[in-house]
């Protein structure tokens, strides 16, 4: 699980110990990265925390390793470190700004991907799952940049899931709408000047839901759950929309 200190990440981590799997979660935070090892420890699951920034590829390989020799095969994997990055109009990022972004959330799941395939194709089997957003299938003003890596990771997901499904790997992706993480907050808050206007912004994106609501972690850690079961072993280079209806308006 790499971005697993925190949100979706966290929560597919317990989701996923829950149902018996021994869990490494990966995250460049090692106070929250360890914290999510305590948690599922205490539940009496077993999990590791790896220090890793997905933008390194020494880091993601030697991070990787250590899934392999510590439990010696890597089965399932949560690409889901991201990062939102300044917002702005297009014309107005700097160059530092979109090489922040594309680094982490494109590059950081392309290296990713490249050394749990290696890993896997040894296997002869394997299931990866990517986190790509709403952003990925849709426009998001005044942010090019994370909207750029969004639609990118959909683009990884679909060429490796042609690519390796006949060594029987399975590459899917997950596209969540709105989760209360850090990153919805902070996107919500972009513009804002007080608790008035942020109040404001909150209404108007639950609005745009049909689901009248935001939704909650489990349901779209239960999601990636699946894909990586045997319930979806047909699924292959799929962008799975969790949005409560948002993609129909």
């Amino acid at each position: 699980m790499t971005g697993g200190g925190s949100g979706i990440g966290k929560t597919a981590a317990l989701a996923f110990a829950r149902a018996g799997a021994k869990v490494v979660v990966a995250s460049r935070n090692p106070d929250r990265c360890k914290d999510t090892m305590c948690k599922i420890r205490d539940c009496g699951g077993e999990a590791i925390a790896v220090q890793m920034d997905v933008s390194h590829a020494a880091e993601v390989e030697q991070a990787i390793q250590t899934v392999v020799d510590t439990y010696g095969q890597l089965d399932c994997a949560f690409n889901n470190a991201g990062t939102l990055g300044n917002m702005g109009a297009l014309a107005d990022l700097s160059e530092a700004d979109f090489d922040e972004v594309i680094s982490v959330n494109l590059k950081g799941t392309w290296l990713c991907m490249k050394y749990e395939i290696q890993h896997m194709l040894k296997q002869g089997q394997g299931c990866i799952v990517n986190n790509s957003s709403l952003s990925g299938v849709l426009a998001t003003p005044d942010g090019s940049a994370y909207n750029a890596s969004k639609h990118g990771i959909l683009g990884l997901t679909k060429c490796a899931a042609v690519e390796y499904i006949s060594s029987g790997i399975r590459v899917n992706a997950v596209c969540p709408g709105s989760f209360p993480t850090e990153m919805l907050n902070a996107f919500i808050a972009h513009g804002t000047h007080n608790d008035q206007e942020l109040g404001a912004r909150e209404h108007l994106f639950k609005s745009g839901i049909p689901a009248g609501r935001f939704g909650t972690l489990d349901e779209i850690a239960s999601v990636v759950l699946w894909l990586c079961s045997d319930a979806a072993r047909f699924f292959v280079g799929q962008a799975i929309v969790v949005d409560g209806g948002t993609t129909l308006l």
